[in-house]
């Protein structure tokens, strides 16, 4: 890879990563519901679930990918269902203010990470991007073992970066604007936009 193909790919990296969708959600969502450190979870699955959709257009793997479709379909409906309970979770949450030095517990954790990891692999944005637009960036059929890696590099600090942003601004949010009514509207409308989202992904 070139340093022009570099910041060519960072920055649709960059525009994929900041325009609004069901990751955007599920991080501040998540940031807004229990603070800054409760979304560092969901942002890991959602990188990982990013650099297994450039592995398999890096390894000519796509044809592979969309011959799933059963499992896809699952993928999808799982990734939909997490936003859905995410969105119920914070329509019934008491509106306490978010705590962002609270300790996180491990199965929550993995729970996080997981529906990050679903969320990605069943957003039909990424897909199209990987499967679509990732050849017009780089030759894939050219590239060596470090500019995969400089791939891998660039997707996991644009996508942890930009979703950071956004979870410590919603976690800010909270901060602020502590109050119970406060606190109640910002969990119903985050949470009516998980919902939403959630049931346009697994329909």
């Amino acid at each position: 890879m070139t340093l022009q193909s570099t910041m060519a790919f960072a920055l649709a990296m960059l525009a994929l990563a900041a325009s609004p969708g069901p990751g955007v959600f599920a991080a501040a969502a998540q940031a807004l519901a229990g603070g800054f450190r409760s979304a560092a979870g969901v942002i890991a699955g959602i990188v990982i679930g990013d650099l297994i959709f450039l592995m398999l257009a890096v390894f000519g793997m796509s044809a592979l990918a969309n011959a799933l479709g059963g499992l896809f379909v699952v993928v999808k409906i799982a990734g939909g269902t997490y936003l859905v309970y995410m969105g119920i979770r914070l329509w019934t949450a008491r509106p306490d203010p978010p705590n962002p030095d609270a300790a996180v517990a491990p199965p929550g954790a993995r729970r996080r990470f997981l529906g990050g990891l679903f969320i990605t692999l069943s957003n039909p944005k990424v897909i199209v991007f990987y499967c679509g637009f990732l050849p017009t960036f780089m030759d894939l059929t050219r590239l060596t073992a470090v500019d995969i890696a400089i791939a891998a590099g660039v997707v996991a600090a644009v996508l942890s970066g930009v979703l950071g942003v956004y979870a410590y601004g919603a976690a800010r949010a909270g901060r602020l604007f502590a109050g119970h009514r406060t606190t109640r509207r910002f969990n119903r409308t985050a949470g009516t936009v998980l919902i939403g989202t959630g049931v346009v992904i697994a329909t």
